[in-house]
């Protein structure tokens, strides 16, 4: 089987004090817009916990967005 990425590998969650490994991979500027406290340099990698929060925090933003280029 054939392992391509840092997810595939195992890379830990970015998130400080998390040490759960994560399941997404999301550039670092989107992911502290969302409030959550990352480390790392361009990429962060979320677990399935913070990847939940992340998505909550993101959701009314991402349907105003929708609904503007709706038209």
């Amino acid at each position: 089987m054939i392992y391509l990425g840092r997810v595939a590998k195992g890379v830990k969650c970015s998130v400080r004090g998390c040490d759960k490994d994560a399941i997404r991979s999301l550039a670092r500027d989107k992911v502290s817009a969302a409030g959550l406290k990352v480390d790392g340099t361009r990429r962060s990698y979320l677990c399935r916990l913070h990847y939940k929060e992340y998505k909550k925090s993101t959701k009314k933003d991402k349907m105003l967005e929708k609904w503007r280029f709706k038209g």
